[in-house]
């Protein structure tokens, strides 16, 4: 290992919601060279999804450091300070923004971090446009197989530089394998667990949502010896990486018959909820790629259709598509191997395709132990600039205070530093009523409109 790598390394992740820090957090300690050594500093970006102490406690990852910032208040951190690897855990616009502010704030400098960035979970919708904003990075990160393909042939395609896509796997698979065969057995004290994993917003209708929930529930009532839980990402007036208007607490609030007893609402991490399951079951959620790895029988729902608005056209193919009319009558789905091979999963966490999990960010260290071994780097080059997209690019700059050069713009931020307790009431009131708007002025107005 080049000796560059040997000493301790400072890290620092930008992430805009719960689920992308704990993408970007674990993902850092997977991809540094010298793992056990690292100084990781958080930085949480400010916006409508910047998670709350619960979720943060809720997703168990630690930093040395951990802190709120703006983009420019983060640029202007990067300036004065020397970190090794920075890793971008962000939507695809705050992505390039922070790459061209990166790019103007270490102009001058001999030296800069290695940039990485990626996606925290299955990618359904906008591909080009998602990716095209995340190129510019060192390191593209592609949890499969099947992605790296796909983002080197969007890259390809538009004659940007695709050498920077790496393929890796999700930095949260792991936990214990399933051994449970028998639907109908014990697991020790335990009854036969069956786990859906609701998303904030797939399905978005009204009518979807409460049908969903009405067929766990039915579920439950078919099957009083299973244990049935509604995995939930957020309570209510919390966000995630995406919006969810109608929460399922809501809605089960309303159920004229109540819930039955063998039915419950958690919250958690969701590897140790996938600890207790037999049957996980979701309509296009990442944690169906969680519990495949664990070799945990997975339901894909096709009660709403196979549709890309879902996202479950993404699993055509996995041998995991079922409705609840199947999973009452005891349907038990079956993995395509080949299938499961190419998401970047190890079936029942052993060996898959041809490697392991264990090895999967091999490939990525050992870049990043290439690139810090070469010392000064190449100015980032983003594939769109003020030439190539000049009516696209800035306003994407401009929704981060920053000017199409990457330098702040007049009236950004102009300090670095703890907000006064008035900044911070005004701050904490304008999110509450922002998800005030979300959660429930949105989903009446869009009823009216279907009048």
């Amino acid at each position: 290992m080049p000796a560059s790598t040997t000493k301790s390394l400072r890290v620092a992740v930008l992430a805009d919601s719960d689920t992308r820090w704990k993408w970007g957090a674990l993902t850092a300690n997977r991809v540094s060279p010298n793992e056990s050594d690292i100084r990781l500093d958080g930085f949480l970006l400010r916006g409508r999804a910047t998670p709350t102490p619960r979720q943060l406690e809720e997703v168990g990852v630690r930093a040395d450091s951990l802190r709120e910032v703006t983009a420019v208040e983060f640029l202007r951190h990067m300036k004065g300070e020397t970190y090794d690897i920075v890793v971008l855990a962000l939507v695809g616009g705050a992505v390039q923004a922070v790459l061209h502010g990166l790019g103007h704030a270490r102009q001058g400098h001999e030296k800069r971090p290695v940039v990485v960035t990626g996606y925290v979970g299955v990618v359904y919708e906008k591909l080009a446009d998602g990716l095209l904003l995340r190129h510019g990075a060192d390191l593209v990160l592609a949890n499969s197989r099947q992605d790296a393909e796909r983002f080197r042939a969007v890259f390809e395609g538009v004659g940007a530089d695709a050498s920077a896509v790496t393929e890796v796997a999700l930095p949260f698979l792991g936990g214990r394998p399933y051994a449970g065969n028998d639907p109908s057995a014990q697991r020790g004290s335990r009854p036969y667990t069956v786990v859906f994993a609701a998303q904030p917003s797939v399905p978005e209708r009204r009518g979807d949502r409460t049908y969903l929930l009405n067929r766990l529930v039915q579920h439950a009532r078919l099957h009083p010896d299973r244990e049935v839980l509604l995995k939930l990402r957020s309570k209510p007036g919390e966000h995630t990486t995406h919006i969810e208007e109608l929460p399922y607490q809501k809605l089960a609030q309303r159920l004229p018959d109540g819930l039955p007893a063998n039915f419950r609402l958690v919250y958690g991490n969701m590897g140790e909820v996938l600890d207790r399951s037999d049957l996980l079951v979701t309509v296009s959620s990442t944690a169906a790629l969680e519990s495949l790895h664990r070799g945990i029988p997975t339901v894909v729902l096709t009660d709403l259709g196979v549709r890309e608005a879902l996202g479950n056209h993404h699993f055509v193919g996995s041998g995991c598509l079922a409705s609840w009319d199947q999973l009452d009558a005891g349907h038990r789905p079956l993995p395509d191997p080949t299938w499961v091979a190419r998401q970047g999963v190890a079936a029942g966490g052993t060996p898959s395709g041809g490697g392991s999990y264990e090895t999967a960010f091999d490939a990525a260290r050992e870049r990043i132990a290439g690139l810090l071994a070469a010392g000064e780097l190449p100015p980032l080059a983003p594939y769109y600039t003020p030439v190539t997209a000049p009516g696209y690019l800035p306003g994407i700059l401009a929704r981060h205070h920053l000017a199409p050069d990457g330098s702040p713009l007049p009236g950004a931020p102009a300090a670095d530093k703890e907000p006064s307790p008035v900044r911070q009431m005004v701050r904490r009131a304008a999110r509450g009523a922002y998800r005030h708007g979300v959660q429930r002025v949105a989903p009446v107005i869009r009823r009216m409109g279907e009048l």
